[in-house]
């Protein structure tokens, strides 16, 4: 809840620029709670349909709410960034 909006603000230029991809590395979040996947959801929106949008969830704090809420199967989740890399500049 408290960096909900940093992610936001993070996450905005992509939507207004030229962006191909989107990769949300969320290895060293401990938490995530409602605030951030609702910004998750939003950006998935927000962006044009041509940019793919990923998540870097590595551990069960971050990788099991969203894919218990679906957002799984919105956003493609990867549990390195390398293999989130991969799979965008594929």
């Amino acid at each position: 809840m408290l960096t909900a909006p940093q992610l936001e603000s993070a996450l905005s230029p992509a939507a207004v620029g030229t962006a191909q991809a989107v990769v949300v590395d969320l290895s060293a979040v401990d938490f995530l709670a409602s605030a951030g996947m609702g910004v998750l959801v939003a950006a998935h929106a927000d962006l044009a349909p041509a940019v793919k949008l990923v998540i870097v969830a590595d551990s069960p704090t971050t990788s099991r709410p969203l894919k218990l809420v679906g957002i799984a199967d919105l956003i493609e989740l990867f549990a390195t960034r390398d293999e989130a890399l991969a799979a965008v500049t594929a």
